[in-house]
């Protein structure tokens, strides 16, 4: 009993002081991830507390399990606008993109280590994939605001690719094991078969439970245990049958998520400590499993592998699988380098261990110091990274606090939460005036919080620095309100800089623009015809404003994407709606070098 009860005690000290850790993430700029696995490192048989683990089949269970309820909550935070403007680069990334890291990877490797050519590849294979944890925790929590076609080739290339990584392993560890009984048909029927089975499972069963969700009526903090239990079944059943259930579990959170319903209501944030306590969990074991002195004495393998794949595997991957979808350089140099390693290479290097395969110890001490370098190196550096190569977007048009009600199984209002900031053009204005402003049939106060407490709103109400209001809403207004409320001097003049000092409807045509009236007529200009065949005795002037913009960019058109008119002028991307359509776009000057 007495044992039982220490298990409890440092199982419950460990989860306790990795949560608390996180209040030192944001401070230091460091990956909550790698705090968790430093505890469960400083929780080990050489640290503090001197605690010998070596049960790798507990750790690959603990791994299957927290990663399959990862990629459920990633699911369904997954819009299909993300599949809109990432589906295929995020696809070939998952498919090619790996393929092509584990071979590049794979020769340096067998030279590095001075190996059999499969060791090599197995190590390679092992490292060859980004971690869907350490991808949506970074991008989504990390505090930057990306280009929607990066952010969501990110995330849904990290939620597809581990099949191919998983399924290369598998079959890099039997071609280790036995050479002679593997076959390139076996391998590529295998891999056939892990795609169409948890493609088919994961969208069977996701629209089945998107479905019957709305029809069951439970205590509201069952329903994400039912979504919960529902996709750890999914993900087993499509194991059990040989497909991937990575990819089906992902799938149906990614069906069950955007068929919002009553039901759904609460799940998301339970799902979300669900995610939290899978990565704590996970990432803690991992740290008890390791042994640091075995890591440092192979650091130097890490960092020549760490360095060759982040700066010479991954970029040729990325360029050759995202460069024909027309992607940006920047955008391109951006996914290169945030190709982050996490959780999956560490439960993937447990399988050779389980297997047998010699020198099995030293694949998982390599991986594990692969992953913390990758979380130090990149994880660390994504704001300055999104700077640098400009795929950050401004943004002033995002609430506090946002809840859902569901007033009816099929009816809801949201709750949004606004702070005024300093400088804010709410400052001194009535809440009801400025709901008044936008939509007054679909917004109303709901409450004011000034100084922790609630006041009373009346007609002599006027809003101070530092109010919070909710907003009660139907429809989509939450951006036009938090301009008004988060819009500083600060913030106008980075978005000014950004988008250009003048916004322009997409239906206004480029040739009536008072800008342009004395260079449309220039023969270099007017010879600049439109791309389709079918509009080919259209200039450029006759066109509006989306059509130019929408002919320029040849692929899905996201905030932030810039098209040139000239050496003087172009259209910047500030809003488009869910369905691709533009909304609003900026006009901006671009700074002509300074003669002499």
């Amino acid at each position: 009993m007495d044992t039982l009860n220490i298990l409890y005690l440092v199982g419950a000290v460990l989860i306790f002081a990795s949560i608390m850790a996180s209040t030192l993430s944001a401070r230091l700029g460091v990956p909550l991830l790698l705090l968790f696995l430093v505890v469960g490192m400083l929780a080990g048989e050489e640290g503090l507390l001197g605690i010998e683990f070596s049960q790798y089949s507990l750790a690959n269970f603990v791994g299957q399990a927290a990663l399959a309820c990862i990629l459920l909550d990633g699911g369904l935070r997954t819009s299909f606008k993300s599949f809109r403007v990432g589906l295929k680069p995020a696809i070939t990334l998952a498919t090619w993109g790996v393929l092509a890291t584990v071979m590049i990877l794979g020769v340096f490797v067998t030279w590095l280590l001075d190996v059999d050519w499969r060791f090599g590849l197995l190590m390679a294979a092992i490292v060859g994939s980004t971690d869907a944890a350490a991808v949506f925790s970074l991008l989504r929590n990390g505090g930057v605001k990306l280009n929607d076609r990066v952010q969501a080739t990110l995330e849904l290339e990290s939620g597809a690719n581990d099949p191919l990584a998983i399924l290369l392993v598998t079959g890099l560890i039997a071609l280790n094991v036995d050479p002679a009984g593997q076959t390139v048909f076996g391998f590529l029927g295998l891999l056939l078969q892990q795609l169409s089975f948890g493609l088919g499972m994961g969208l069977l069963f996701g629209y089945l439970l998107s479905r019957l969700l709305p029809k069951v009526h439970l205590a509201e903090g069952m329903y994400a245990i039912l979504i919960l239990s529902a996709g750890l079944a999914v993900f087993a059943a499509t194991n059990l049958i040989g497909g991937s259930g990575f990819l089906a579990v992902y799938l149906t959170g990614v069906l069950i998520g955007n068929h919002k319903v009553r039901s759904t209501e609460h799940v998301m944030r339970v799902m979300d400590s669900f995610a939290w306590l899978s990565q704590a969990v996970l990432f803690v074991v991992l740290g008890l499993l390791v042994t640091p002195s075995n890591v440092l004495n192979v650091w130097y393998y890490s960092v020549a592998i760490a360095a060759f794949m982040i700066l010479i595997a991954r970029p040729i991957a990325v360029y050759s699988s995202v460069k024909p979808f027309k992607f940006k350089d920047r955008e391109i140099g951006f996914i290169s380098w945030v190709g982050l390693r996490g959780a999956v290479p560490i439960t993937l290097a447990i399988l050779p261990v389980m297997a047998g395969i010699d020198d099995a110890f030293m694949l998982f001490d390599i991986a594990f110091g692969v992953v913390v370098l990758s979380l130090i190196l990149q994880g660390t550096t994504i704001p300055f990274m999104a700077d640098l190569f400009k795929v950050r977007i401004p943004n002033n048009k995002d609430p506090e606090e946002k809840h859902e009600v569901w007033v009816s199984d099929k009816a809801s209002i949201t709750l949004y939460q606004f702070q005024v900031k300093s400088g804010a053009f709410a400052i001194g204005r009535h809440p009801m005036g400025i709901s008044n402003r936008v939509n007054p049939d679909e917004i109303s106060v709901f409450a004011l919080v000034r100084g922790q407490q609630i006041v009373i709103v009346d007609e002599n109400t006027k809003l101070k620095f530092g109010d919070s209001v909710w907003y009660a809403m139907r429809g989509n207004h939450a951006s036009q309100i938090a301009k008004i409320f988060n819009d500083t001097t600060l913030d106008r003049k980075a978005i000014d800089d950004f988008y250009g000092d003048w916004l322009l409807s997409p239906n206004v045509k480029l040739g009536d623009l008072p800008f342009f009236t004395g260079v449309m007529t220039s023969e270099s200009l007017v010879d600049k015809l439109k791309s389709k065949p079918e509009d080919h005795e259209k200039s450029m002037w006759e066109q509006t404003v989306a059509e130019y913009v929408k002919d320029s960019l040849d692929m899905a058109p996201v905030s932030g994407d810039t098209v040139a008119i000239n050496d003087e002028w172009s259209l910047v991307i500030k809003e488009v709606d869910d369905k691709g359509k533009l909304r609003t776009i900026g006009l901006k000057r671009e700074e002509l070098p300074k003669a002499g």
